[in-house]
């Protein structure tokens, strides 16, 4: 069973942990795209996957896709939600690897440095395995979930997170430019990219890349992270071809969202707990607030 840890931010990164033994990357690596490559071949987006392939069905037929959009309004408060545990082993440092996959930019940790999560929703411990990063071309689209039907693409700040700094500065960054470049990173303290807060939104969806498998629990953090405005466009620069092939940006490399239909929505934030006895009542109001003047 796969678990989904999302953290939304200038765009998203979440982390593809498994319990159980993988399954080969092969299965993703067919006949797909985000958006129309200016070749001119067909390659299938979002909206053909569960047509141009029968083993890709629950793209088309599924019923827990994600995303979703997130309406606050709807969510259930679960008091048995408990929060996240982060386990490294005791050691604070890991390494990993930086891909161009020509979709994501992707980073799969060490396997001699084991990163498990465990406590929210989940029932067991998992292993963390990858993380992905998602973007927009633009500040107006960027993130796959959505909140109140709100996109969360770029949200700057002078003190981006201490993480992503190592992935994005424009070192690191450059040395995967194209398709199947990569580059080793080491002393990564994952712990550095968790946000400050202990609340979250969580239910149960789906990968959102063929073949669609429902087989994920999602958990939103309730609190983004932030990237600096050159490193947005660091992103931006990266092509998702090789180096001999026409350039085209790995931007906007998201699933539109799907439709909720009859799940529920969990969060541990207490929104009927008001008023000034309660000492966590500022942690306890949701955390995106931020971003609202990408309203106006």
């Amino acid at each position: 069973m796969h678990i989904v840890w999302e953290i939304f931010l200038i765009f998203q990164a979440y982390f593809i942990c498994t319990s159980a033994q993988l399954i080969s990357p092969k299965i993703h690596d067919g006949w797909w795209a985000y958006k129309d490559a200016v070749q001119g071949s067909f390659v299938p987006v979002p909206s053909f996957w569960g047509l141009v392939n029968s083993a890709w069905n629950l793209c088309a037929m599924g019923k827990r896709q994600s995303p979703v959009n997130v309406e606050t309004s709807h969510m259930i408060f679960d008091p048995f939600l408990t929060p996240l545990r982060l386990n490294t082993g005791g050691r604070s440092k890991m390494g990993g690897t930086m891909y161009n996959t020509g979709r994501h930019v992707s980073l799969r940790p060490d396997k001699a440095h084991l990163v498990n999560i465990s406590g929210g929703p989940l029932g067991y411990s998992h292993r963390l395995e990858e993380i992905r990063l998602h973007f927009g071309s633009e500040d107006g689209q960027g993130s796959e979930h959505l909140l109140n039907g709100q996109s969360f693409p770029a949200e700057i700040s002078e003190s981006p997170n201490v993480f992503l700094n190592r992935m994005l500065n424009r070192d690191t960054i450059t040395r995967i430019t194209y398709k199947h470049d990569a580059f080793l990173l080491m002393g990564l303290n994952i712990a550095d990219l968790y946000p400050d807060t202990t609340r979250f939104i969580t239910y149960e969806g789906s990968m959102t890349i063929p073949p669609c498998f429902e087989t994920a629990t999602w958990i939103l953090m309730n609190k983004p992270v932030y990237v600096t405005q050159m490193q947005m466009h660091s992103l931006r620069l990266l092509s998702q071809n090789e180096p001999y092939k026409i350039f085209l940006s790995m931007s906007d490399n998201t699933r539109p969202a799907q439709p909720l239909l009859q799940r529920c929505i969990r969060t541990n934030i207490n929104f009927s707990k008001q008023g000034r006895d309660c000492p966590n009542n500022r942690a306890l109001r949701p955390q995106y607030r931020v971003n609202q003047w990408l309203l106006k």
